[in-house]
């Protein structure tokens, strides 16, 4: 576990820093680390529903969705087990 700092871990324990642990896994699975882009909006339902927004490389789409979208679900999975516990609702979409 040497990829996952004390930083890390905390922020998955901490509800304002979903979108800093996005990133971190994201990073860690792409290629062109500059060209990420990532965006945090609230759905109008209220501050409860937050989406991330991520741009990515053209060569990195693939290595981020991964296989029939088995990577990026796995990451929808874990940020929204995160969530649960500030009972927020979280929204990962991959932009083109």
């Amino acid at each position: 576990m040497d990829f996952l700092d004390k930083e890390c871990i905390m922020s998955l324990n901490d509800t304002v820093n979903l979108k800093d642990t996005v990133e971190l896994l994201v990073k860690m699975l792409i290629k062109n680390q500059e060209d990420l882009e990532i965006s945090e909006k609230t759905n109008g339902e209220g501050d409860n529903h937050v989406i991330i927004e991520l741009k990515v490389n053209q060569e990195d789409r693939g290595r981020l969705i991964g296989r029939r979208g088995k990577t990026i679900n796995a990451i929808r999975t874990l940020i929204k087990a995160a969530a649960v516990k500030s009972q927020q609702r979280i929204s990962i979409e991959v932009l083109d």
